[in-house]
């Protein structure tokens, strides 16, 4: 395991870096993903983790899709996950590779809002 920097420094890295992926994206996709609240954590809870959770989980989509969502009744709000100190380790402690796996991590939740499944996210190099 690589030393791991202090929360607070994994989580500007990573939300400058979902900034920056926001700004990329095209409108309608944009206003999908406003409609999200991004969490960041440094690991998977002890409630999660004895719920199924494997401990070293990047990132996780909780809720119903944006389709489920707008055909409406869908009472829980969406959310995505990102776990910080699993994608550090990924990156192997490298600050580069933390952010090119935020990203991706990021955008494999979003696309599991977007009604995308783990077929359709491999398919789209987002596995």
């Amino acid at each position: 395991m690589n030393d791991i920097p202090p929360f607070r420094d994994l989580r500007r890295l990573a939300i400058g870096e979902v900034e920056r992926t926001l700004e990329t994206m095209p409108p309608e996709v944009l206003a999908k993903a406003r409609e999200l609240a991004i969490l960041y954590e440094a690991t998977p809870s002890t409630e999660m983790v004895a719920e199924g959770v494997e401990p070293d989980t990047l990132g996780l989509f909780i809720g119903a899709n944006c389709h489920e969502i707008h055909a409406g009744g869908v009472q829980q709000a969406s959310h995505i996950i990102l776990f910080l100190e699993p994608i550090w380790d990924q990156a192997d402690g490298e600050e580069e590779f933390f952010l090119e796996e935020v990203r991706a991590t990021f955008l494999h939740e979003l696309g599991h809002y977007l009604g995308l499944d783990e077929g359709d996210l491999e398919a789209r190099g987002l596995g």
